[in-house]
């Protein structure tokens, strides 16, 4: 019988969260009260003056024809004045940005779009495990750029080889950062400009995370000098707005990476809904709205419900400036996945191994601040009681 399944699955890395998930499962059909710190999916609800811009637009009738596949008029014009009003960037709404399915979507179709066959793709470990499937399904090469600690989950630029620089097209970085929570500041975006500019290599830049911080405000690297010409950058609406399942983003910088990235969305999808893109406008153009920045002040309580129990747990944690992630070592002795299962198996609480997003996450663990306060104290409270 025919194998219905293309060699180019079995490139892609072992999936590491399937045996949490399995132990997940088994523990909710026995019964156990599960506390999810795994996924990182907001619970609160997406704030009411977005879904109440989406009721009104929904009702237009259209807006249920084929949307405007690059982007609606409305929705690119609030994206190049987001960028304006945050970050001093002034984008060409007609050749440096587009309307993207959702982050992810975006990502996910870039190296289709500007890398060929056998070229190679630079890659974060530990990162987003997209990048390296996307690498993948389009033909290239990735190479893992380590993100360790003592550098600040910065990748060492200087450490690349120089042949696999050479023969580099694209170049993946993700700040804030997930895993991490780590933040760059714009000393590393222009030093990553620089390397880009030497080795004439494109930088897609996941900013997915870019307003859910605390400390520190993350810069955009289109803020460097000169950066549109090696730089995209990609903004999702997921995370800031709590709008996960609605599936819209956009992709902001080099012109011809852009229409190439246009081109590919042109065969392989219509573009986001166009309500959705109107409800987006609504979001985007108040970005600095009272409930978002509400959500902010829970995430930054939950951060701290969760780095004060890790501590008296004798696990050593620093607080994220960004994101909504906790990043931390596993105690002496576990790894990232016997760690991971000896919680869940006896307390009942679900946090992601490290090694998930590559081989230098091993040792390390992700929780979610994407419970409420309330449950996240009851399970951290069931953390401390695990012995190891």
């Amino acid at each position: 019988m025919t194998n219905w399944r293309a060699e180019r699955l079995g490139q892609l890395p072992p999936y590491l969260f399937v045996e949490i998930d399995r132990k997940k499962k088994e523990a909710i059909a026995a019964g156990k009260d599960v506390i999810n710190l795994g996924i990182g999916d907001p619970d609160s609800p997406t704030p009411e003056f977005i879904v109440e811009r989406m009721d009104k637009e929904i009702q237009v009738s259209a807006n249920h024809r084929y949307p405007h596949g690059a982007g609606h008029p409305d929705f690119l014009d609030a994206s190049v004045a987001f960028f304006d009003r945050r970050f001093g960037v002034k984008l060409n709404r007609a050749s440096e940005i587009a309307a993207v399915i959702g982050s992810k979507e975006g990502i996910g179709h870039l190296p289709l779009a500007v890398v060929n066959p056998g070229e190679t793709v630079l890659i974060p470990d530990p990162g987003y495990p997209v990048y390296t499937s996307a690498t993948i399904f389009a033909g290239a090469i990735p190479h893992l750029m380590a993100l360790r600690a003592d550098n600040a989950w910065l990748p060492d630029l200087d450490a690349i080889p120089s042949d696999v620089a050479a023969n580099a097209k694209l170049m993946f970085l993700n700040y804030p950062n997930n895993p991490t929570g780590a933040v760059a500041d714009l000393a590393f975006f222009e030093k990553a400009v620089a390397f880009a500019r030497k080795h004439d290599i494109l930088i897609a830049h996941d900013a997915a995370y870019s307003e859910v911080y605390f400390e520190v405000t993350p810069p955009s690297i289109l803020q460097v000098d000169g950066a549109a010409d090696y730089a995209v950058e990609f903004h999702s609406l997921s995370k800031t707005f709590n709008m996960t399942g609605w599936r819209i983003g956009f992709a902001a910088g080099n012109a011809t990476a852009i229409a190439a990235l246009k081109a590919v969305k042109d065969n392989l999808d219509s573009g986001p809904f166009d309500a959705i893109q109107l409800a987006a406008t609504e979001a985007i153009s108040n970005y600095d709205h009272v409930s978002v920045r509400a959500m902010i002040d829970l995430y930054l309580e939950r951060r701290e419900i969760v780095t004060a129990a890790l501590n008296e747990c004798a696990i050593t944690v620093e607080k994220p400036a960004a994101s909504f992630y906790v990043w931390s070592k596993c105690p002496i002795g576990y790894t990232s996945m016997d760690f991971v299962s000896k919680v869940l198996d006896e307390v009942g609480v679900v946090m992601i191994p490290g090694n998930g997003f590559g081989n230098c996450g091993e040792g390390y663990f992700r929780i979610a601040l994407t419970v409420n306060a309330d449950r996240m104290r009851e399970a951290m409270e069931r953390v401390k009681t695990v012995s190891w």
